[in-house]
């Protein structure tokens, strides 16, 4: 009997631990850009531009501040929300060129190959992501 105790013992506080754990890992990830529903399609025939690695195309209208999709490899894409992290508005959105993404109003820089990361100015959160499916081989839906 009591050798099941301890046994199931174990378990037990391992669960608790894993419970106890998780919704603190969840705080981790809180981006200060407000949630909002994103879903749209991209053609590659018509934003050619992302068939190039390295190319990012910003798509205004959609998200908190636009969204900047990016073409990491052939086949690879990112998304991400065009608001700065550090100022939070639609009044101030970053500026893509490429690989990078710079904001205007308080100097941060976002490298989009790396996760989109600052690596310059105050802001210390990446750029709010979004999820990236390839539909076929011209069209993108990008989501949350």
């Amino acid at each position: 009997m009591q050798q099941s105790v301890l046994k199931y013992g174990k378990y037990f506080i391992f669960f608790l631990f894993l419970t106890l754990v998780s919704p603190s890992c969840d705080k981790l990830n809180n981006s200060p850009v407000p949630d909002v529903y994103v879903s749209f399609t991209v053609n590659l025939n018509i934003a050619n531009a992302l068939t190039v690695p390295g190319n990012s195309v910003l798509f205004p209208g959609f998200g908190f501040g636009g969204v900047i999709v990016y073409c990491e490899l052939p086949g690879s894409y990112y998304a991400f929300d065009a608001a700065c992290t550090y100022e939070a508005s639609k009044t101030c959105i970053v500026k893509n060129e490429g690989v990078l993404a710079d904001c205007p109003c308080c100097g941060s820089q976002f490298v989009l190959i790396s996760g989109a990361y600052p690596t310059e100015g105050p802001a210390a959160l990446p750029l709010k992501q979004y999820n990236v499916s390839i539909v076929n081989d011209f069209t993108l839906r990008v989501y949350n």
